[in-house]
């Protein structure tokens, strides 16, 4: 029989594991399986069979797939992309090189920059010219591009990214050189600057469209074989990708701009983080997710995640921007830094325990796994410490072996610093716990907040484990552990709502204002920005919102100002620069009267408008249920274990309570309640932390 709920499937593939969840109506199941890198699609396929054979569902009774991953940043990290060739205006082959001529550090002589996509000899330029207002000063040489084709045959291209000068103004060259390539490289992927970056900044647009020139073929290839894998077992609906804005996207549109993918996963955590504030009135969240390779860290105000339109992949300098390679896409603000639980621990020079930005991923995986992995990681360190139990590790498909992490630990860390295995143990802990609330510290300073008046949302594998203590060096007095925190981010993606922004630089002085060619614009940008979300969208409908990113004249950045959604009309320029000056106000406590203000990009955003939670009602206080065992924990004040009580999550019912110290167990991940937190299971099915002072 046809069920008569929505059946609707998310997946997550991150760095170790693939994370699975199905919602039936009010029911949801989850499977955690290692992923399969060769193959992602594998555990995607492998995972959805035993969530759906748990409900007695099949393939085809699915109504809605979405889909997250991490590979596109992976592959940039690894550089593991498409040999790529870079076609850009004569006189502009080094424009990623020469960057924007600053140094991250600048008084580091041994500074390191990341390696570059695209090589040197892979740089090509070719003779035209288009100025800031659109206008060809230079028409495009199409036979030198022919030229450039004819030396690229032999050099196995994967991939093509073309960036001009001033495309964003006017697409026509760039268009022009991809039908060229098109017919003389045949089967290689091409990337038009205009089209996945169409903005001012010449070096953050080039950087984007070879970012996105070198991982096309990988990602398009694989969504195409998970596409056909999923039609083979009987789904053939539309598979909606998780962007890095927090919103979904269709295959199709995903696999022509993978670039947008970069934080898909992080991003459904973020949507999660933000419904599980909206259920409990939680007006300021920090979102930690600790998964198997990474932690991400994100401040969520009023329910919503900050937004960025630049994210950084692999930063050289883990807090310092400038680091890493530059791509301009919107974004989910956050940091992001190699700790997660398959993080590396090693002893550094002077003999200083480090750990990460390396991972044993899932293949070796953490020693403890048995899979060929002997350096001590993150979970290792857990292990020993009593914080995990082995028989239970991601739902029992892992059975881990704590010799073998002992060992581990031991014999890198613990022999080497005459330490007992089990204080080698707890100082990877500590040091990995100090690296993730240092990265708290800093991203919430650059917002001007204060992280101590937060609630500490966590979720991931690893995030309960680490999340009492991250709250004790931060200050945090609550923390919030949702119901299946440990695939959260997988949850998250179906709370996402289908949407498309675009992003389009054309200049525009208040003082010469052209209403009507703006309005144009913007209508352009409404048509396609609809036309990409409403195939995610389905029936759902669909609302708009504009803005327009404007500075002071001369001013190197931009605050964004709201439009009305309608064509403008001379007179809204004088609105316009009374949102700019509050705007201003609000930033840095004055504004310039009189000054001249200029409009550099402007923005459409195309969305569906996901419905808030119903607030949760209180629940009557119960007692904790009857713990199922005890597990010798390491306590780092007396520097000896304790025996602690174990209780089953699935146990625990709406108000039950219980004091710290103590171990909560659940399939995808354990909570450790430290002696400063009092634990209790509110509405909503989330373990909810308070601070017993």
């Amino acid at each position: 029989m046809a069920p008569t709920t929505s059946i609707r499937l998310a997946t997550d593939i991150g760095g170790t594991f693939t994370d699975i969840v199905l919602e039936t109506g009010s029911r949801r199941i989850t499977t955690k399986l290692l992923t399969t890198s060769d193959r992602p699609e594998e555990a995607v396929v492998e995972g959805t069979r035993q969530v759906l054979a748990e409900a007695g569902l099949a393939f085809a009774d699915i109504d809605v797939f979405v889909h997250g991953t991490t590979l596109a940043t992976n592959a940039i990290i690894e550089r593991k992309g498409a040999r790529t060739a870079l076609i850009a205006t004569e006189g502009f082959r080094d424009v990623i090189e020469i960057a924007d001529e600053g140094r991250y550090d600048q008084y580091d002589i041994f500074i390191e920059r990341p390696r570059q996509l695209v090589s040197r000899e892979l740089r090509f330029t070719v003779p035209e010219r288009i100025d800031v207002t659109g206008k060809v000063q230079v028409p495009l040489d199409e036979a030198q591009l022919r030229r450039v084709c004819g030396q690229l045959k032999g050099k196995d291209i994967g991939a093509v990214a073309i960036a001009f000068l001033h495309a964003y103004a006017n697409d026509s060259h760039e268009k022009r050189a991809a039908e060229i390539v098109a017919a003389e490289l045949p089967g290689v992927s091409v990337t038009l600057s205009s089209a996945v970056c169409p903005e001012m900044r010449e070096y953050e647009r080039t950087s984007t469209a070879i970012a996105n020139a070198y991982v096309q073929p990988l990602m398009a290839g694989y969504l195409h074989r998970l596409e056909s894998r999923f039609a083979a077992e009987g789904y053939t609906k539309p598979i909606h990708l998780m962007t890095s804005g927090g919103s979904l996207a269709t295959l199709e549109t995903a696999a022509r701009f993978p670039i947008r993918l970069v934080e898909s996963g992080p991003a459904g955590g973020a949507i999660l983080a933000a419904h599980v504030a909206a259920e409990r009135g939680e007006p300021k969240v920090l979102s930690f997710d600790m998964g198997g390779t990474t932690a991400k860290i994100c401040l969520i105000h009023n329910l919503e995640p900050y937004k960025a339109r630049t994210f950084e992949v692999d930063r050289q300098s883990r807090f310092i921007k400038g680091s890493g390679l530059p791509v301009r896409i919107p974004v989910i603000e956050m940091v992001e830094i190699g700790a997660g639980g398959g993080s590396i621990a090693r002893l550094d020079a002077l003999k200083r325990i480090t750990v990460g930005p390396d991972s044993a991923g899932s293949q070796p995986g953490p020693a403890c796994y048995a899979r060929g992995g002997t350096n001590p990681t993150v979970t290792d360190a857990d292990v020993v410490l009593g914080k995990v139990d082995p028989a239970r590790f991601a739902g029992g498909k892992i059975r881990l072996e704590p010799e073998r992490a002992a060992t581990a630990v031991s014999e890198v860390i613990g022999k080497t610093l005459a330490l007992a295995t089990d204080m080698a143990a707890f100082g990877i802990g500590e040091i990995v716990d100090e690296n993730m609330a240092n990265a708290a510290r800093v991203h919430a300073v650059e917002r001007g907040v204060a992280v101590t008046d937060h609630t500490l949302v966590a979720f991931g594998g690893a995030a309960p484990l680490h999340a009492a203590r991250l709250a004790e060096k931060l200050g945090i007095k609550r923390i919030v552990i949702p119901a299946d925190a440990g695939v959260g981010s997988a949850v998250g993606f179906l709370r996402a709502p289908a949407a498309y922004e675009l992003v389009q630089s054309r200049f525009q002085r208040l003082d010469r204002f052209d209403a009507a060619a703006m309005s144009d614009l913007l209508g352009a940008m409404s048509e396609q920005a609809t036309a990409l979300a409403l195939a995610a969208a389905g029936d759902r409908p669909l609302f708009e919102t504009r803005q327009a990113f404007m500075r002071y004249a001369g001013q190197g950045h931009e605050i964004a100002v709201a439009l009305p959604n309608r064509p403008l009309v001379a007179e809204d320029a004088a609105m316009m620069r009374a949102d700019f000056e509050e705007g201003y106000r609000k930033l840095f406590a004055r504004h310039i009267p009189g000054a001249a203000i200029e409009v550099l990009s402007w923005s459409v955003l195309v969305s569906t408008t996901e419905a808030k939670p119903a607030a949760l009602t209180a629940v009557t206080p119960a007692p904790a249920p009857a713990p199922t065992g005890t597990r010798r924990v390491f306590d780092a004040k007396t520097s000896r274990p304790i025996e602690i009580p174990v209780y089953a999550r699935e146990d625990m019912t709406p108000g039950a309570r219980l004091s710290g110290p103590a171990l909560i167990v659940e399939a995808g991940t354990s909570t450790f309640v430290s002696a400063s937190f009092d634990a209790m299971l509110d509405a909503g099915l989330g373990l909810v932390l308070t601070s017993k002072e």
